[in-house]
């Protein structure tokens, strides 16, 4: 009876090993193995252009470059104003408090087809990993409101082209985007991102 021997080298068979579980892993990324699924309600908006798209659904026209973007964190612990914030965007099929504690990112852009409108008006849209989360419409004027993104019926009708308009990402000096305000009592114009933390 003959018997046969063969001397193993560890060190080689780790690396096979670990060039295996590296190309799995490399497959399961490629191919969406990443166990994570998407709400179907939910909007992509990856990019700047998909993001002035998602807004031109609901008939909004906008410059094409963002007036503000940052960071946003959606609070742990609910206050009076995101309650109320939150509440227009379960209105209109989104909900923050999936999101709590978590940094989203928010695009501001200037309206440029609100009519009637003699001060600015902004939509705010509300992006985590690419997903519109939620945001709205700000009218800046005194008497102005903020409201989803589906246009109001009284504002439907084309607005006249004023030759007065600033050009797309100019701005006239007097004009900033809408800013969080912590202690608004009513979801109007100074309500319009989820206040921070």
């Amino acid at each position: 009876m003959m018997v046969m021997t063969a001397k193993v080298d560890k060190k080689k068979i780790l690396m096979v090993l670990a060039g295996v579980a590296a190309a799995i892993l490399l497959l399961l990324l490629v191919f969406g193995g990443g166990g994570e699924t998407q709400d179907p309600t939910v909007q992509t908006s990856t990019g700047n252009d998909k993001r002035v798209a998602f807004l031109q659904e609901f008939g909004w026209e906008v410059n094409a470059s963002p007036a503000q973007s940052g960071e946003v964190r959606i609070p742990e612990t609910p206050t009076k104003a995101y309650e109320r914030y939150n509440a227009l965007q379960k209105s209109q099929g989104y909900d923050l408090t999936k999101y709590a504690g978590q940094t989203v990112m928010r695009y501001v852009y200037k309206v440029t087809n609100y009519p009637g409108a003699t001060d600015p008006v902004y939509a705010t849209l509300l992006v985590h990993k690419d997903a519109v989360i939620g945001g709205d419409i700000t009218d800046t004027s005194a008497k102005g409101r903020i409201h989803g993104f589906q246009m109001p019926q009284s504002v439907k009708e084309p607005a006249a082209t004023e030759s007065t308009q600033p050009s797309q990402g100019a701005t006239t000096g007097n004009e900033t985007a809408p800013t969080t305000d912590t202690d608004a009592t009513t979801p109007t114009r100074q309500a319009t991102t989820a206040p921070a933390a």
